[in-house]
């Protein structure tokens, strides 16, 4: 039986989406018909992602999101209550790795502090002014960039502390955010990509952008009773 297609595209915010990771990300949603509001901290950075994709013939526009920034959060996501009306898909992109190797006994705690603003709080705010707008519509995907690293159930290297702590932070924010929503057809996961060709993987990779994208993207397009406080790689399910 024929289903009736959806009379409005769904609309999409990826964070942290001029290069790498979050530029796949959002390239993938607007060829699968969305509406993408593909941020970066400068503007210019965004307008000259979203000008690489005007030839696809697909729906993209810059956003200026500075995560860190609560007038900034707030003024996006405003922007897109006022020009929409709702929000359907967030991918929570945006993190800084700038820790790599510190052990806890080592850390700057500025670095600490300044990776769990980005990474935790960051996320979180995003998360906040998502679900408001999920409420709106009576629908909303949100997927968290998590890591491997954040795993409880890893091998705890004491490399990257601030790093680990921040995506494990991350993964707790996700199951809580997934437990307050539960039964509103908003649906919040954590994805690690692996180790992606990106600024952050300090060359040291396996997949790229495009290919960690690929298999992250499911979770954005899930039905209705599809997953809800998981943690995944791909579509295996990975431990806390």
């Amino acid at each position: 039986m024929e289903t009736t297609p959806n009379p409005r595209p769904r609309i999409a915010v990826v964070t942290g989406a001029n290069r790498g990771l979050g530029y796949a990300l959002a390239s993938k949603l607007a060829h699968q018909g969305l509406t993408v509001v593909l941020t970066a901290r400068r503007l210019s950075d965004a307008e000259a992602a979203v000008a690489t994709l005007m030839d696809d013939n697909v729906h993209v526009r810059p956003g200026e999101l500075d995560i860190v920034a609560p007038a900034s959060v707030n003024r996006l996501f405003s922007d897109i209550e006022r020009e929409y009306g709702r929000l359907d898909v967030l991918i929570n992109n945006a993190a800084i790795a700038i820790d790599r190797g510190q052990k806890p006994s080592q850390a700057d705690i500025e670095t600490v502090a300044a990776t769990l603003d980005v990474n935790v709080l960051g996320t979180w705010r995003c998360c906040k002014q998502a679900v408001r707008l999920m409420r709106k519509g009576g629908y909303g995907r949100i997927t968290n960039v998590s890591s491997h690293m954040g795993s409880l159930a890893g091998t705890h290297d004491p490399g990257s502390a601030a790093y680990r702590v921040s995506k494990t932070a991350v993964n707790e924010l996700t199951r809580i955010f997934a437990a307050e929503t539960r039964g509103e057809n908003i649906l919040v996961n954590s994805a690690s990509p692996g180790t992606v060709e990106t600024r952050m993987s300090y060359g040291t990779s396996r997949y790229t952008a495009a290919e960690a994208a690929e298999e992250m993207l499911w979770l954005s397009l899930l039905p209705d009773d599809g997953p809800t406080g998981g943690f995944f790689h791909g579509r295996e399910t990975l431990d806390w």
